[in-house]
């Protein structure tokens, strides 16, 4: 009666239809967010899903291209992966060939336009260098070897005759001191190397977020959140790096990992790489070297 009286009683009414109306507009924004969630997670899923096409449309229009000109029925003998003992066993067997003076070419061959050398002593086989580039090419003038093989670190091109072949095992072995890293968005491993032999090694693991998941933050806000936590790590692995380098006699640092990352060493180190290595700093590291330490070998 009170309340009639003062008019409480409408304003009452009032506050209870506004306090339905919130709950209502909550309960929208909470669909709002879960529908926003899984759209983002789909998103993602459809972007990886979308780069592992383009690789293979990438693939596929290459074997088209090649179909379609007239090397369409020329071909690599064989390719293979060496690394190790057998990769040095190919590696003397280069060596050991001696020929007249000016009997052997070699060429580290890059992207782009084949050096006349290369095309003069390939032949009609010139267009297998240019598809195993960039690699060194080796070839006589007998046209008793002809090989090419990719280097993990390639010096600048070059195209010479001589005697022999021009092999410089660090081009292909790890020899000498070195510093490896791996740098993950959220892995980073590092060791210091005599040869095969790796001397230190440093590793952590940053908390960096993951996919985007229901509730929580908006994808905006995670993202950015994301990628800042991803910039902190990198800072830290860069600090890492030049600590390690100071601390060491080696003067060789080769960046592995990540390949959005890679960016932010490429003046610092001699060589950059993507590669697949996950896992535990120490157990990753292990499969950075044994992938980076590779060469392909195609016979021509």
């Amino acid at each position: 009666m009170l309340d009639e009286l003062l008019g409480r009683a409408e304003l009452k009414e009032r506050i209870a239809d506004l306090e339905d109306e919130k709950r209502h507009l909550e309960r929208q924004l909470e669909a709002e967010e879960e529908r926003r969630a899984e759209a983002a997670t789909a998103r993602q899923a459809a972007e990886e899903r979308v780069n592992r096409l383009e690789d293979r449309i990438t693939e596929l229009e290459d074997r088209v291209e090649r179909t379609e000109t007239d090397d369409a029925d020329l071909d690599f003998r064989s390719a293979e992966t060496v690394r190790g003992d057998r990769l040095a066993e190919v590696l003397a067997r280069l060596e050991s060939v001696e020929t007249d003076p000016e009997g052997a070419l070699t060429a580290m061959v890059g992207d782009g336009d084949l050096p006349e050398a290369v095309e003069s002593a390939f032949g009609d086989h010139a267009a297998l260098v240019g598809r195993a580039a960039p690699c060194l090419a080796v070839t006589d003038d007998a046209g008793l070897v002809r090989a090419a093989l990719a280097p993990p670190v390639a010096p600048d091109p070059f195209a010479e005759w001589g005697d022999g072949f021009r092999i410089d095992r660090e081009w292909f072995l790890p020899t000498g001191g070195f510093v490896l890293a791996l740098v993950r968005s959220d892995v980073f491993a590092l060791g210091t190397y005599e040869g095969r032999e790796r001397r230190e090694f440093e590793g952590f693991e940053s908390d960096v977020k993951g996919d985007h998941s229901k509730g929580g933050f908006s994808q905006g806000r995670f993202e950015r959140r994301r990628d800042a936590q991803i910039e902190e790590h990198v800072e830290k692995c860069e600090d890492a790096v030049e600590d390690a380098l100071r601390e060491t006699d080696a003067d060789r640092l080769f960046v592995v990992g990540q390949r959005t990352l890679l960016g932010e060493f490429e003046e610092r180190a001699d060589v950059t790489r993507a590669v697949d290595a996950t896992g535990k700093p120490r157990e990753a590291l292990d499969d950075a070297f044994h992938e980076f330490w590779a060469t392909r070998l195609y016979r021509i």
